[in-house]
């Protein structure tokens, strides 16, 4: 019998380098870019800055990860606010994103 757990856990797709670019591209482009370019601008810094001192680029990829799972998201968002639905009882995206941990 072995200590060691059956299974894994899958680490995530590693980023291409130009991953951020092509996010902050897509922001400019979509119709929430107002808040959404500055909001991205200062995630990013902030998670440069903890880069900086951390030596690590996971706080990079973190918002670039969270940034693309918005920008996927949107369309589905936006149709349900358009539907006139409900969104009272609605979850807050980190959690979402989150998985809930």
């Amino acid at each position: 019998m072995s200590a060691q757990p059956d299974h894994a856990p899958v680490p995530p797709a590693p980023l291409a380098p130009t991953a951020a670019v092509q996010v902050l591209a897509q922001l400019r482009v979509s119709a929430r870019a107002q808040t959404w370019v500055p909001a991205f601008e200062q995630d990013w810094a902030r998670a440069l800055e903890d880069s900086r001192h951390s030596y690590s680029l996971s706080p990079l990829h973190d918002v670039v990860r969270t940034w693309q799972a918005r920008l996927e998201a949107a369309p589905a968002v936006h149709e349900f606010l358009a539907g006139g639905r409900d969104d009272s009882d609605g979850v807050d995206l980190a959690d979402a994103l989150d998985g809930g941990r």
